[in-house]
């Protein structure tokens, strides 16, 4: 099918330190660049919990989002994860996080990696169960009654500038900027900025001049901060106000996210009108997200076209690139 093999995703060439100083860190060949190293999660946590402030603004959320620069194996996911299930929150909250790939690791390399944290053993076996085929695109995992995982599988820049998000805190966590600059080009910043929520925040373990301009060109303050083990410094900061930088991009906002309204919490009440497959379906996706709908239709459930005695999935699966044809791959692979 053509437009499947246009839009398969490679796997990465690994190899695996052979030292033994951290038997299940994978290295990626393409790049020459390791995945993690030493102590992973006491990394992620010093820099991309701690330099965004987690866990604390998740004590304060109903609603939080986290994106993410480089979803590799996962590890920092799994953090973010843990430190969510640990923190009190509000009643109800939704933690939605959203990374973008290139190549993404198998699941057979990701349970190899995922051996040097058995503490998080339980959450990563969950992420594995639910990990998409390798097709590029826009993957919604539902991971529990409070977490989401989105992956975006392809090139940076085209996949973040086709998505929508209100970020809160971000994870710059690619290859290093001087083995794969790709991922920390200017562009990139460009459409993380569009994709963040107002004062927005973000870390990442490198200091690099590229990184730094970019990110500052971007409409991100910046500051450097005491980094993780033999690395002196990270950096940390926020997105500014519009009127505080010059060049800053507009945000790119869809209708649903630009609302003159507040928007609702956890709890509300919504009314849908019509209970077939549609209504129903939406229904089930307002209770997951922690709303309360209420279905009306005169005729009762499944009554009209709906009614039908017994349904199945056949996908639409059609042979050219278009977005009506990668809307029918997406919506089949997430059924």
């Amino acid at each position: 099918m053509t437009s499947g093999m246009k839009d398969k995703i490679d796997h990465p060439s690994l190899d695996w330190d052979a030292a033994g100083n951290t038997p299940h860190a994978p290295r990626s060949i393409f790049f020459d660049d390791i995945y993690f190293s030493g102590d992973g999660p006491a990394e992620t946590s010093h820099v991309f919990l701690q330099g965004n402030g987690l866990p604390g603004r998740f004590a304060t959320s109903d609603r939080f989002s986290i994106g993410e620069l480089g979803f590799g194996t996962g590890l920092n996911f799994l953090v973010a994860w843990d430190a969510w299930q640990r923190t009190k929150k509000p009643v109800g909250a939704k933690l939605h996080f959203l990374s973008v790939e290139r190549y993404p690791l198998t699941a057979e390399d990701m349970e190899r990696a995922h051996q040097a944290w058995p503490a998080l053993s339980a959450l990563s076996q969950k992420l594995r169960n639910a990990l998409p085929p390798p097709h590029q695109g826009i993957h919604h995992c539902s991971l529990g009654e409070d977490v989401t995982l989105t992956l975006l599988y392809g090139d940076a820049h085209t996949m973040l500038a086709a998505a929508e998000a209100n970020i809160d805190a971000w994870f710059f966590d690619g290859f290093s900027p001087a083995k794969n600059p790709a991922m920390w080009s200017p562009d990139v910043f460009t459409a993380v900025a569009a994709l963040t929520a107002p004062k927005g925040t973000f870390a990442t373990f490198t200091v690099a001049g590229s990184v730094r301009r970019a990110a500052i060109a971007a409409g991100f303050t910046i500051e450097k901060r005491p980094g993780h083990g033999q690395k002196r410094e990270m950096l940390a900061g926020h997105l500014a106000p519009p009127t505080a930088h010059s060049g800053a991009p507009t945000p790119k906002r869809a209708p649903w996210f630009d609302t003159p309204t507040p928007p609702l919490r956890p709890g509300a009440s919504i009314a849908i009108i019509g209970a077939g497959i549609a209504g129903a379906s939406l229904a089930y996706a307002l209770r997951r997200e922690g709303f309360t709908p209420t279905l009306f239709d005169p005729n009762g459930p499944a009554s009209g076209a709906s009614g039908n005695p017994a349904g199945l999935i056949m996908p639409r699966l059609d042979a050219d690139d278009t977005p009506t044809a990668k809307f029918f791959i997406s919506a089949y692979l997430f059924t």
